[in-house]
């Protein structure tokens, strides 16, 4: 699930967006009024989407924007002349607000968000030589040593990775560690 950040300037603003968005099944984990807070929220998360307005008392949201991580994108409601000074990975939705092109817009950043996240997971499952020896390794110790057949062996370090919340690499390290 995507986290979004709600902010804008009128913490009135902040909490009726807030309220829409939740109503339409979105989490909301932060409200803000200043770029400052926003910045300060999105730290502390690793992904997300800012739903902001044009600007904020401290600072603009094109200037929020050049603060914010690069796993995190920005939704901004704003009048139609903040379009046009807007940055180009800024998503934007025109004043006066229409809540079916917010819930769109926001479902299809979050959406879009989602598949980069999914992309670069399945970049990071591949293993490198080295990782790959580690856990034949693992297997030849367990076949040896327990009479397990390579599909048994390579079952177990499944098992035993998924149930102590680590990593194939990680427990066939542990297998090793503690065999030898």
């Amino acid at each position: 699930m995507v986290n979004i950040i709600v902010a804008f300037s009128k913490a009135e603003d902040a909490k009726n967006i807030k309220n829409i968005l939740v109503r339409n099944g979105f989490c909301v984990p932060a409200v803000c009024v200043t770029g400052a807070q926003t910045i300060h929220y999105a730290e502390s998360l690793d992904h997300g989407v800012v739903v902001c307005g044009g600007r904020f008392s401290d600072m603009l949201a094109a200037g929020l924007r050049q603060r914010l991580s690069k796993n995190f994108d920005m939704l901004m409601v704003a009048s139609p002349s903040y379009r046009d000074a807007g940055q180009e990975d800024i998503v934007f939705v025109a004043m006066p607000l229409k809540i079916h092109d917010l819930v769109n817009s926001l479902s299809m950043v979050c959406q879009a968000q989602e598949r980069r996240r999914k992309k670069l997971r399945e970049i990071a499952k591949v293993r490198s030589e080295q990782e790959r020896n580690l856990i034949a390794n693992a297997k030849r110790i367990l076949m040896e040593r327990n009479n397990m057949t390579e599909s048994e062996a390579h079952r177990y370090i499944q098992k035993c990775s998924m149930d102590s919340g680590t990593n194939m690499v990680e427990t066939a390290q542990m297998i090793i560690s503690l065999l030898f």
